[in-house]
């Protein structure tokens, strides 16, 4: 039987396509892992003193033009400010019409006394903490343990690596049971919002992985886990954050251009980005500056090594 020119084109064309189908349907069934995003916390250009970047609309315009995905906010930054509602809702406006996520609140308090009192006012405060949160649009909020206050000052206390014997007459399992008992107040609160704590490794009791995983895992609930911070392990820091990456939802990364205010780290950015690779982390990096050097310099080289790490 004859074929013609016609007929012969179009067999060796579904021929072709055959062929060519099972390597697609491979290609299309192995998706290429998208980057991590990657936003910059407003405390790499104020940190405590630079007070031409405390304003949030600076830093919100610093971030969209030197490229961040992102931005999460130091509430201490902003703690009058935020109490105005229509001021939270410029600053979502602002976000969203540069392209940013509003991604991250970093908040502070503290429930390592024995006073109830004082651990009730804490737990107000960080209820009232998840609710501007909420307001921002911001899914998920850093918290602490606390510290145990027996630090002359913040400068005592780095001076010692962050280790503080505590409050005589107590011991860290008291610490322990107050900082689970507080938690757990709030989280009816994060889940009526839709807001992830994220408790850090930032002293107190969260200062080694075994203590911020003992409060994570006793409470065990899916609005409290983990903000892991890279410059926090002062000691085999890899190995540290592995043991946290599991339950990590937020990642903060230290950068010290210009040498540190208390110390400095010399942090391999490949070797931790494997670390949360190994463990499937999807979310965010927060860049936190912390070096002397000018913000406008160290934040874009910051950003590029973390680009390449987390890619």
């Amino acid at each position: 039987m004859r074929t013609n020119r016609r007929e012969f084109i179009a067999a060796s064309s579904a021929a072709a396509i055959a062929i060519a189908a099972p390597a697609m349907n491979t290609a299309a069934a192995q998706p290429k892992s998208r980057p991590n995003r990657i936003g910059v916390s407003s405390y790499s250009f104020f940190q405590f003193t630079r007070q031409e970047y405390r304003p949030m609309e600076k830093c919100i315009d610093l971030a969209a033009q030197m490229g961040f995905d992102g931005v999460e906010f130091l509430l201490r930054q902003m703690q009058k400010e935020a109490e105005d509602n229509s001021y939270l809702q410029k600053l979502k406006r602002q976000a969203y019409t540069l392209g940013l996520d509003l991604m991250g609140l970093s908040t502070h308090q503290g429930f390592l006394r024995p006073d109830p009192e004082f651990r009730q006012k804490n737990i107000d405060e960080t209820i009232h903490q998840i609710e501007i949160a909420y307001k921002l649009g911001i899914p998920t909020m850093r918290v602490n343990t606390g510290t145990w206050g027996t630090s002359k000052d913040f400068n005592d206390l780095m001076a010692h690596r962050g280790i503080e014997p505590p409050i005589k007459g107590y011991t860290d399992e008291d610490g322990f049971k107050w900082a689970i008992d507080s938690l757990t107040k709030c989280l009816k609160k994060a889940e009526e919002c839709g807001v992830i704590l994220g408790l850090e490794n930032h002293w107190g009791l969260g200062r080694t992985p075994e203590g911020l995983n003992r409060i994570v895992n006793e409470i065990n609930s899916p609005w409290l886990q983990i903000t892991a911070d890279t410059g926090n392990f002062l000691e085999n820091p890899y190995e540290k954050l592995d043991q946290i990456a599991p339950k990590t939802v937020l990642v903060q990364t230290k950068f010290y251009y210009g040498g540190g205010t208390w110390y400095s780290l010399d942090l391999d950015y490949d070797k931790i980005a494997a670390i949360f690779r190994k463990h499937n982390y999807r979310g965010y990096i927060s860049l936190e500056f912390e070096g002397k050097e000018d913000p406008l310099v160290a934040v874009p080289k910051s950003l590029a090594i973390l680009r390449k790490a987390f890619s």
